[in-house]
């Protein structure tokens, strides 16, 4: 699932007539860059809400046919949060799945992710990455098995206590829909992983490699810098054989 709803209010005005996820990045929405990763790594079914000026979205993709996916579209008349999100397609997802946020341009490997998450059987596994500056982010700590042991959403500057931060992109068994209210608005970071942890759920935690590319298009500024650089390691819809 690609949550892609949000308002985008920090990329204010650009998201004013345009939602976050088809501002273009080197000249494709950040949604086709992001959807021709992911069938680069075998998926071709993919759900993603809607809320904030949904038809750009709906009548740029269509049902995914014409770039060699298969996509299911949730609109919330009002938003339910990343958990919630999912909770609301939770006959969709009746095997092992992935949650994507959609203001995430990456090019991590999603299969070593998978095989990470299988080999350790855990419930949710979550790619983390090491950063300088935590402010914002969901924080975490792992024990030696990478076994993620405390996760705080956004801690205030006094209270940090790691450098491992969730990078919004977790591989999920369809037993984690159990953590999240039907019908409520409800937060992986905030709500469900620390209910996971206090439960004694095991939830995993994928460090990326070195030289992964990973960025969150979250502020003006990141935005602008992502479309000022020289070379992106981004995929295209059209070289992967779709209409793009």
């Amino acid at each position: 699932m690609i949550l892609a709803a949000g308002e985008g209010t920090r990329l204010r005005p650009l998201t004013d007539t345009c939602p976050k996820p088809m501002l273009p990045i080197g000249g494709e929405p950040l949604l086709a860059h992001t959807l021709a990763w992911m069938r680069h790594y075998g998926v071709n079914e993919v759900a993603v809400n809607l809320h904030h000026l949904p038809g750009a979205i709906t009548d740029h993709f269509g049902d995914g046919s014409a770039f060699g996916m298969a996509i299911t579209y949730s609109y919330e008349p009002e938003l339910l949060g990343t958990a919630g999100a999912v909770k609301r397609l939770g006959d969709y997802f009746d095997s092992t799945f992935y949650v994507v946020y959609g203001d995430v341009l990456t090019d991590l490997d999603l299969m070593a992710l998978y095989g990470c998450h299988r080999a350790r059987r855990s419930l949710a596994t979550l790619a983390l990455h090491r950063v300088a500056d935590v402010s914002g982010k969901g924080v975490v700590t792992v024990d030696d098995e990478y076994d993620i042991q405390r996760f705080v959403e956004k801690p205030a500057p006094g209270a940090v206590f790691s450098n491992l931060v969730n990078s919004g992109v977790y591989v999920l068994e369809p037993a984690v829909l159990d953590y999240i209210p039907d019908g409520q608005a409800c937060d992986f970071g905030r709500d469900v992983f620390p209910r996971m942890l206090a439960d004694g759920a095991r939830l995993g935690g994928c460090v990326l490699v070195e030289g992964t590319y990973l960025v969150d298009i979250g502020t003006m500024a990141i935005y602008e810098e992502v479309n000022a650089a020289s070379s992106l390691p981004i995929l295209s819809l059209r070289e992967n054989g779709g209409r793009g």
